[in-house]
């Protein structure tokens, strides 16, 4: 955790002063070590970062004065369409790409996506969450990533996506594709990511149909939560 992310119920009074309890209590405690008087770095859920002043600190609570005058680090320019992972693998996703500053993140179904991943409970609102804020906290930031779910492959692809990717540099990831993917883009960015297996013939036909063209980052195969980071860093 290398920022303290709050939320506007942390506030005590006219939004300079906050009490924290529970997980980043105990982070301030048993990680960062800190004490009355020392200064961590905070920030306010979509709003701006700067630093909190401990006043009060015992086993149950800490209190801080706070100042937000610093801006936080510039987002990706990128639209993240992502198949369903399994549900494990997509915790790790959420964290890592709210880290690395993608903002708009798309889930969506395909063939090779298990019907049951879409019941798990990473889906749930609060769980994303979660997730979520792991990655602010890790990266400095506080703007949160917006998650869409999209359950259906033909409708949203049809009726959905070219909306979504209308003036950016559309790409699908896809190994069997005689293109590699472009380095260092100044451009916004809407990249399709498919599940583990890949997408099959009538999938990839679908995205190229819609705009998208398909790309590779060489001869290896990648598992996703591979794939995602090193196509991201490559573009960016």
């Amino acid at each position: 955790m290398n920022l303290i992310l709050l939320f506007e119920d942390d506030f005590t009074d006219n939004g300079k002063h906050v009490r924290l309890s529970g997980r980043r209590h105990k982070h301030v405690i048993e990680i960062c070590r800190a004490s009355v008087g020392d200064k961590l770095c905070v920030g306010l859920c979509n709003a701006k970062m700067g630093t909190g002043c401990i006043t009060a600190l015992d086993d149950d609570a800490l209190e801080m004065d706070v100042t937000l005058t610093e801006c936080t680090p510039p987002a990706l320019p990128v639209t993240l369409v992502l198949a369903l992972p399994r549900p494990i693998v997509l915790k790790r996703m959420l964290s890592l790409v709210s880290g690395m500053g993608v903002k708009r993140i798309i889930l969506f179904h395909s063939k090779r996506v298990e019907k049951s991943y879409w019941k798990s409970p990473v889906l749930k609102e609060e769980n994303i969450k979660k997730q979520l804020i792991l990655g602010l906290e890790q990266a400095k930031d506080t703007i949160f990533p917006k998650v869409e779910l999209q359950p259906l492959f033909k409708p949203f692809i049809e009726d959905v996506l070219a909306d979504i990717a209308k003036n950016t540099i559309s790409l699908v990831a896809h190994p069997q594709s005689a293109d590699p993917c472009p380095r260092y883009v100044h451009s916004h960015v809407t990249l399709v990511i498919g599940p583990e297996g890949g997408f099959i013939p009538y999938e990839i036909e679908k995205l190229i149909n819609a705009g998208f063209k398909p790309v590779h980052l060489g001869e290896r195969i990648l598992k996703v939560e591979t794939a995602v980071p090193a196509l991201l860093s490559r573009l960016f």
